[in-house]
């Protein structure tokens, strides 16, 4: 299983555009697991991003559970990403986190979040 974890990227997310993301904890059953972030410009819930994940995480053997979500601003002509705001079903996610994993995915990035915002 902890090589099924190893091939979940860290950071899978619409290449454009204001969308909705969660933060999704990661792990092969009784091992520690791994922080992800999701974000997708189809979902109308936080809660339609987590399910797909966790369908998709379920099928290699790997369970999840979402830390909380919120919004991304992707401008990739500026080179920009904004985190900001929350999911009002599974709250707001540590953007901290999740602004590290984007700047380890887009190291040419200028990565910002706030709390405020929905």
């Amino acid at each position: 299983m902890a090589a099924a974890l190893s091939g979940v990227r860290d950071v899978e997310i619409d290449g454009d555009g204001v969308f909705k993301y969660v933060l999704v904890r990661v792990r092969a059953p009784g091992a520690p697991g791994k922080d992800v972030v999701r974000g997708h410009g189809w979902a109308e819930y936080h809660a339609d991003i987590y399910e797909r994940t966790a369908e998709e995480l379920a099928r290699q053997g790997l369970e999840c559970e979402c830390l909380g979500g919120g919004r991304l601003d992707h401008r990739p002509q500026e080179r920009k990403i904004h985190v900001y705001g929350y999911s009002v079903g599974f709250g707001r996610a540590d953007h901290s986190v999740t602004t590290e994993k984007l700047k380890a995915e887009y190291p040419d990035y200028k990565i910002t979040w706030a709390d405020e915002g929905y």
